[in-house]
């Protein structure tokens, strides 16, 4: 069986993103890594290099005028897959604010030699944890995704859809995808404040006009965390890679788990998940049963 890796990252320097250790997360789990290194103004393309002979770079330079929904961001991992060995069974994407856990890698390697022989078989579905503020919280609300596509079959017709999020097929078709028992951890939301609000005044140029992005996300200097709905203390165990990027954790932050800012209806579909198993929302792709 061989499998390859592939993600794409820019500027991970500039804004903080743990692209070493998302990397890092699954090389054990690839023969090759490619990775679509986007015009930086940093050192991003001396890290991703120094991970070792598996990686292999694709340089890019993004199209910074396709702003709406995010379209640079499925472009850019559209080339990473596109470079992918012809010859490969699978593919495992990552994206550069995402880990894997050592834990899970025993399942990740069965379920892909499981399904391997089964072209039925199109993706695999993940489970997701959401850290928000610091690497102490993570969001219990439905405005996050709980599973989401990271293993496909790197075959033609499959495409990085929308805002880089998940996948389909040509034209616009679901994967068929089976689960795993693995779950992605998503670093996203924490970042030192001055950090992520630095990303978000890049990000958000991504979906945004100048005008959407002076009126909701400003010139300060930090980003201000405490506006969340709904959080759970994390009880887990991070990723070995994460360690020390923890360790050094240099801003606090605290949520009074009390809070719970959440609609009726997010609690309602919240209610729906926990008692009666119906995931209500975004599903952007066919679970096979």
């Amino acid at each position: 069986m061989k499998v390859s890796g592939f993600t794409f990252i820019r500027n991970a320097e500039k804004y903080d993103y743990p692209i070493v250790e998302a990397i890092s997360s699954i090389l054990p789990l690839c023969d090759e890594v490619v990775v679509a290194v986007g015009n930086s103004e940093d050192s991003t393309r001396a890290l991703v290099e120094a991970l070792g002979p598996k990686i292999r770079i694709v340089d890019t330079v993004w199209n910074d005028e396709m702003r709406e929904g995010g379209r640079v961001l499925a472009l850019e991992t559209d080339k990473a897959l596109a470079a992918v060995s012809p010859d490969s069974d699978w593919a495992i994407y990552i994206q550069g604010d995402e880990c894997f856990h050592e834990n899970d890698h025993a399942a990740i390697r069965s379920a892909m030699e499981k399904w391997k022989s089964d072209e039925h078989v199109e993706g695999l579905l993940f489970k997701y944890l959401h850290f928000y503020g610091s690497y102490d919280y993570v969001g219990s609300s439905s405005r996050w995704y709980h599973h989401e596509i990271r293993i496909i079959r790197p075959v033609n017709g499959v495409f990085s859809y929308k805002d880089a999020q998940g996948f389909r097929k040509f034209p616009s078709e679901k994967l068929k995808v089976k689960k795993v028992e693995a779950t992605v951890h998503h670093y996203g939301w924490v970042k030192p404040p001055d950090a992520m609000q630095r990303k978000q005044q890049a990000f958000h140029r991504l979906w945004h006009d100048d005008a959407w992005l002076a009126e909701h996300v400003g010139n300060k200097a930090e980003f201000d965390y405490s506006g969340i709905d709904a959080l759970q203390k994390f009880k887990g165990t991070h990723p070995e890679v994460m360690r020390k990027r923890i360790e050094t954790q240099n801003w606090k932050f605290d949520f009074d788990l009390s809070i719970d800012r959440r609609s009726i209806k997010e609690k309602a579909k919240a209610f729906a998940k926990k008692v009666l198993g119906w995931e209500i929302g975004y599903k952007n792709y066919r679970i096979l049963r």
